[in-house]
């Protein structure tokens, strides 16, 4: 995608179209403008993601993160569990007609999940592993929140911290802080 790979270029050229009209904006800000545009939360999320966008294996091949696909059945027990306690946003919704199954991308801090409610998508019952970080932190975020549903524990495992959680629809996403050994 070339504009998104001149993204840069871009803030700069916004930068003087401001100048043009003696509105001063500073570099940073215009990083962060131009980062929105694309529908990132901040500049250095887009960073990050056009810098894992160039690497490349010796092949040419760039394998990016995989999404894990979870089945749900119901869009607001989805919308209270995923949204409301995790705190994930909505990046995209999809329905091919009105009254169609919903198929959604939601996203938090650079973690992104696609929920389905198609038939065949997914497997009610499957697991995500989520590597964290500051999963102490998250930890105190939900059960500050309260759900009624869910209240987990962090465990030690032998390769770091893990919180799972499970949805309404049998969905586990296993958090984990891990260990740097």
């Amino acid at each position: 995608m070339r504009t998104f790979m001149n993204a840069k270029a871009m803030a700069k050229t916004l930068q003087s179209a401001l100048a043009a009209r003696n509105l001063d904006l500073p570099h940073s800000a215009a990083l962060e403008i131009v980062a929105d545009q694309f529908g990132f939360r901040d500049w250095n999320t887009m960073a990050a993601r056009i810098e894992a966008d160039r690497r490349t294996d010796d092949s040419g091949v760039s394998i990016k993160p995989a999404i894990p696909i979870l089945r749900v059945f119901a869009e607001d027990k989805a919308r209270e569990f995923y949204e409301n306690w995790l705190g994930f946003a909505v990046d995209w919704e999809h329905r091919f007609a009105p009254g169609m199954p919903l198929y959604k991308q939601i996203s938090r801090s650079g973690t992104l999940l696609h929920l389905s409610e198609h038939h065949g998508d997914a497997t009610p019952g499957s697991t995500a592993f989520v590597p964290i970080s500051g999963i102490e932190a998250y930890h105190r975020e939900l059960h500050a929140k309260g759900y009624a549903n869910m209240r987990p524990g962090v465990e030690k495992v032998d390769w770091g911290l893990e919180m799972t959680v499970i949805d309404p629809f049998g969905n586990r996403l296993r958090f984990c802080e891990q260990r740097h050994v």
